[in-house]
């Protein structure tokens, strides 16, 4: 499975693929984004952008390997391991990506809730930060293994529930993207720290799911 991995991440590397997401999310970062900002608030932000980014991470390794070197490698190594190694390869690029902008939004944001009254610890802001980015990785990560190949094959409508899916999982109530960003705004009113526990709990097990079905069915659609 390692090898799987290696070879999926490297492809997507190599292709530079991977630079419209990640201009996406550095953009993201630069508008909503500022030094001096209260640092819950930062970070919600940071987490919440991180989720439609990765879903577009998923379609990129899902999709870039070509037909004909697709079959010979699930040949090789089997198409469950192949298609689960193409979604791992996202979310660890993804979280390599959300973890670097945690970390910088944490140094540049003040420690401080949203009216400036308030210390906040950047060591318990900055790993709820991280809990919260990694909730939406996940969430992210669901959104494209559901939207593309083996599920959906027509490029405008892997687009379209991509996006559609994606907002969805940062709005609806009873998401957890929804719950662990909310936790991190609403504890920056009064300066207080809540890890997500539940929502990354949650978002573990929507994951899991989302990636079972889809390389369950990649074993019957190719």
């Amino acid at each position: 499975m390692t090898a799987l991995l290696r070879y999926q991440t490297a492809l997507l590397l190599r292709s530079q693929r991977w630079l419209p997401p990640v201009l996406l999310y550095g953009i993201f970062l630069v508008v909503g984004v500022r030094a001096g900002e209260p640092i819950l608030d930062s970070l919600g932000y940071t987490a919440a952008a991180l989720l439609p980014v990765t879903a577009w991470l998923v379609r990129i390794c899902v999709t870039q390997e070509p037909a004909a070197a697709r079959a010979v490698t699930a040949a090789a190594r089997g198409t469950v391991r192949v298609h689960l190694a193409a979604l791992l390869a996202a979310a660890v690029v993804a979280a390599v990506l959300g973890t670097v902008a945690t970390l910088v939004v944490t140094v540049i944001s003040e420690p401080k809730s949203a009216d400036h009254t308030v210390d906040v610890s950047p060591l318990s802001a900055g790993a709820a930060g991280l809990l919260a980015a990694m909730v939406c990785l996940l969430l992210g990560a669901a959104v494209g293994a559901l939207c593309n190949r083996p599920l959906l094959r027509g490029r405008g409508w892997s687009v379209t529930m991509t996006v559609f899916l994606a907002l969805l999982a940062l709005v609806a109530g009873g998401s957890p993207a929804n719950y662990a960003v909310t936790g991190l705004v609403t504890g920056s009113r009064t300066g207080t720290v809540e890890l997500p526990g539940a929502a990354l709990a949650g978002a573990l097990l929507v994951a899991a799911v989302a990636a079972a079905v889809a390389c369950g069915l990649a074993t019957r659609r190719g």
